[in-house]
């Protein structure tokens, strides 16, 4: 199964750092957020990739390229222009980088690659986005639900914490950033079938516009419920949030003087 990955946006909200690079290429500690989607999807088993790209898309082609160069050790010999890899970690991945137009909505960036897809129903996802989901889990359910569209939803956790109030005036309860304040929310990680690109009309499509509204409306749309983790990167906040996931308050084994950083609440690898 084919996963495509919309990775052409700017990022208006997080200027700071897409003035320099599309918003994909932005890092969580010290890899883009791209990488660590794709290794969330290649933990099971999903290693075949289609990045749709346009704003700066050169240097995700180039990131792509030089892949080697980023994970390796390396010794370069200007006497003889020669190159020594030491040390490799290399990926079992097949990236097809496809250029979908600076300016193209997301529903066109998905109809710019339907020739890329062939008959099949592949995984879709934004370029901004960590989670924990079961992916196998999401397609599963998409298979049962046998609908053209199976979204991943999740209930964000709020910006402020939640309190319950007693009749007395007491606080009953108190719950910082509490999950399901809100509605149900498109978390992306969506398994589509070919047949949904024929909603699509042109690259000015949204595709969270009119095709998931007639879909809906043909009932041909499907909701997978994701009660763990999700963070989208909209904001500087929220690129801050997500490095201090990755990066963690320290913690100490009992075994083992030195302190180590918490795993990731998205890393499944």
């Amino acid at each position: 199964m084919k996963v495509v990955i919309l990775a052409g946006g700017f990022g208006t909200r997080l200027s700071e750092e897409t003035v320099s690079r599309p918003k994909p290429m932005v890092e969580i500690g010290g890899k883009p957020i791209l990488w660590h989607i794709m290794k969330s999807y290649s933990a099971y088993g999903l290693n075949d990739f289609i990045v749709c790209c346009g704003y700066k898309g050169y240097m995700i082609k180039e990131y792509f390229a030089n892949y080697f160069l980023h994970s390796s050790d390396v010794t370069f010999d200007l006497r003889d222009n020669s190159l020594q890899v030491h040390s490799s970690a290399s990926e079992p991945w097949r990236v097809t980088v496809v250029d979908t137009g600076e300016h193209t909505m997301t529903g066109g960036r998905l109809r710019r690659v339907r020739q890329h897809l062939g008959e099949e129903s592949f995984c879709f996802t934004y370029g901004d986005g960590l989670s924990d989901v079961d992916i196998s889990a999401v397609v599963a359910h998409h298979r049962r639900s046998r609908r053209l569209v199976t979204l991943t939803v999740t209930q964000p956790a709020g910006r402020f914490g939640a309190v319950q109030l007693a009749e007395d005036g007491g606080v009953l309860t108190f719950e910082e950033k509490a999950r399901g304040s809100g509605g149900w929310v498109n978390a992306g990680f969506a398994v589509v079938e070919p047949g949904a690109l024929d909603y699509i009309a042109s690259d000015s499509t949204a595709w969270e516009h009119e095709p998931l509204e007639r879909l809906t409306k043909d009932g041909q749309l499907a909701a997978y419920v994701h009660e763990g983790f999700w963070q989208p990167m909209d904001t500087l906040r929220d690129k801050q949030r997500l490095e201090e996931l990755w990066s963690g308050p320290v913690r100490r084994r009992t075994d083992d003087p030195v302190s180590i950083p918490p795993t990731a609440p998205w890393k499944c690898w």
